[in-house]
């Protein structure tokens, strides 16, 4: 998410005005301002209803983990590549400009005086490593937050236009300016490590010495919309997101690969958690277990950071994911039958990948994932899967719609867990969705907006209905979960009853018909629309929807009883040869005679042992005749020590 905002004072009571003096970064320029900083408060309008006010939040941590408890157990702190209101490498700034590029809502010219290059290519950025990428997503989405507020600092300062800035680098200057006022106007340090971009530093250069206009622009926005911060200007719905977002629970999976669910608690009691029923519960250091998923973790939101620091996190014990991921893997994983494989229809998560490595690590099953294009990407799930301690994974450079049903590969595969691409406005968290999944980074800018549109929503929709469609072509497959976190009924219930009216199952194989998910209460089958398991989005959990669909059971006969059923009804008269009667008469015969006769020898040597008038009956007719199959008889011929040992070994298979 985006990084959080400095602590505002409180706002005054009602009716009282609160006077600033806010002073230019440069002292020696003499600019100050006597500010009016805002009537106490007010009720929060919608975008239409102009930019009003509400307090940023006040994050107050609890005591830091280990105090009064084992310290030793307790994990330093990761230094963090930005320093804190210094600034940003100038890698980070160039990539974050090509992402505002491509998210930015278009506005026609005649409206926006603020003119942008064109964005009609797909950009093209290197990132460092995965905190650089960070980094990137958060600016470039702060800078969008704001880019009304920040377009009418430009223009008000005068500092746009610029005959020395082209259009193709106006988002450079807009994320360079978000930064400029996010560190208070002060100068951006220079990173010893770091590489210059000349555009960068020119830009940079260009609005530091703009900054006093810049800063009293700013000021005159703040008291023209009677702001308190900056983040009175967010538009609503991206308020009440970050509002949701700051509370929602969060979610660690145990990998049990490395640890058992007994440890994990062991762990955290030692450390002075305390585990409590439910996240109603609540209160500083409690945690509680998912009421549908056994193996994942619920903590209170305030504890993120603490809980990263964790060695259970560091060691990959515990880990961080939505919970709307983990209910796909279980639910895929329940219906997975001995020695059966399961298909992932997408990279997305390595962490949902490594969470179904964990689930299906005491059974042969294999794990296959699509979608993995080039040897880099290879190379580097494998390194995260490697520290998790996954081994039964198995990485397909084929996308999952160029697979062949047929593939030899895919001959045990019998589920098939799919979770496409959507338009994740019921994630909680879209900044880790994004940067966890590669999804699309216009997802920011459908949250800006609260909603998809139209014509998006029908791509999508059609691409996920065609990839369903295919996982129905797999006809060893005999269960589909599918899976996403969008609002949107067109991506979900439609998507899956369109997929099972398609009939591209054939006539050959049992048609699929939806089942109650393992988390699902429904009995009742006839009721399609409570077949589906749905999470709305709220304070306690992100959307998700969920869809399992199985292969109807074969209660038919087997193709010999057809066969034999038709000739009894001389249905297939001169297609089936048919024996004749005396042969078919003399088989049973035989059969017959050849049960009586075992029968009868058995009778017959018995009494012979016993007739008073032989005198010389042998001794060996008094056994009766031995039916034991060879691995009996051999059994009969073990020592009553080897007897106990096998006894022993054949009662801890069970």
């Amino acid at each position: 998410m985006p990084s959080r905002a400095p602590a505002a004072q409180e706002p005054s009571p009602p009716g009282v005005q609160l006077l600033v003096r806010i002073r230019a970064p440069d002292s020696s320029s003499g600019l100050s301002a006597d500010l009016l900083r805002g009537r106490g408060e007010r009720e929060r309008t919608g975008r239409d209803g102009g930019l009003s006010s509400f307090g940023p939040r006040k994050d107050i941590g609890p005591e830091p983990i280990g105090s009064g408890v084992d310290e030793k157990r307790s994990v330093a702190k990761k230094p963090v590549t930005r320093i804190e209101k210094h600034g940003y490498p100038d890698s980070i700034y160039i990539n974050a400009a090509k992402i505002f590029q491509g998210i930015r809502p278009e506005k026609s010219n005649d409206r926006n005086p603020v003119q942008y290059g064109d964005n009609s290519e797909s950009p093209m950025m290197a990132f460092k490593d995965e905190h650089s990428r960070r980094l990137s997503y958060e600016l470039a989405f702060n800078t969008l937050k704001y880019q009304g507020l920040l377009e009418e600092i430009l223009l008000d300062s005068k500092t746009y236009p610029s005959h020395s800035i082209p259009d193709e680098l106006t988002s450079l200057l807009v994320v360079m300016l978000y930064d400029l006022q996010d560190r208070k106007f002060r100068k951006r340090k220079i990173f010893a490590e770091e590489e210059l971009v000349e555009e960068v530093q020119e830009i940079g250069r260009y609005l530091y010495s703009y900054r006093t206009k810049l800063a009293a622009a700013l000021a005159r926005c703040r008291i023209k919309y009677d702001a308190l911060s900056i983040e009175y200007f967010l538009p609503k719905t991206i308020w009440k997101q970050e509002q949701r977002a700051s509370a929602l629970p969060i979610c660690f999976w145990i990998n049990t690969l490395k640890i058992s669910l007994e440890d994990v608690i062991r762990d955290l009691e030692m450390k002075g958690f305390t585990k409590v029923e439910s996240v109603s519960d609540f209160d500083h250091y409690t945690y509680a277990v998912d009421q549908h998923c056994h193996d994942v973790l619920v903590f209170p939101s305030s504890l993120r950071e603490e809980l990263l620091n964790l060695d259970l996190f560091a060691d990959c014990k515990l880990l961080l994911q939505d919970k709307s991921r983990s209910l796909a893997v279980h639910s895929a994983q329940a219906l997975l039958s001995e020695g059966g494989d399961i298909l992932v229809a997408h990279v997305g998560s390595h962490l949902t990948i490594a969470h179904l490595s964990a689930l299906t690590n005491h059974s042969t099953s294999t794990i296959f994932v699509c979608g993995v294009k080039s040897s880099a990407k290879e190379e580097e799930l494998r390194n995260r899967f490697s520290p998790m301690g996954c081994e039964n994974i198995q990485l397909l450079h084929d996308d999952f719609t160029e697979l062949e049903p047929k593939d030899s590969r895919l001959e045990k595969a019998k589920v098939i867990l799919l979770i496409p691409q959507c338009s994740g406005l019921g994630a909680g968290n879209p900044m880790e969705l994004i940067l966890s999944e590669d999804r699309d980074a216009g997802l920011l800018r459908d949250l800006l907006q609260g909603f998809v549109s139209e014509d998006k929503l029908s791509i999508l929709a059609e691409r996920q209905l065609n990839e369903l469609i295919h996982a129905l072509k797999f006809k060893k497959v005999q269960a589909i979960v599918y899976c996403t976190c969008s609002i949107y009924p067109e991506e979900n219930e439609l998507v899956v009853k369109k997929a099972l009216e398609s009939g591209v199952e054939g006539e050959k194989v049992q048609r699929y018909r939806l089942i109650p998910s393992v988390f699902s209460t429904c009995s009742n089958s006839e009721s399609s629309t409570e077949m589906f398991f749905k999470m709305e989005p709220s304070e306690i959990s992100s959307g998700c929807f969920l869809a399992v669909l199985e292969r109807e059971k074969d209660t038919s006969k087997t193709a010999k009883d057809i066969l034999a059923s038709a000739v009894a009804k001389r249905l297939l008269d001169g297609i089936v040869e048919e024996k004749p009667k005396e042969e078919v008469k003399k088989q049973k015969v035989k059969q017959r005679r050849r049960k009586v006769t075992a029968s009868e020898d058995s009778r017959v040597e018995l009494k012979k042992s016993v007739n008073p008038d032989s005198h010389t009956a042998p001794s060996k007719v008094l056994k009766p005749k031995s039916h034991l199959s060879p691995l009996g008889k051999a059994y009969e011929r073990q020592t009553p020590a080897q007897k106990a040992c096998a006894e022993q070994n054949r009662t801890g298979l069970y």
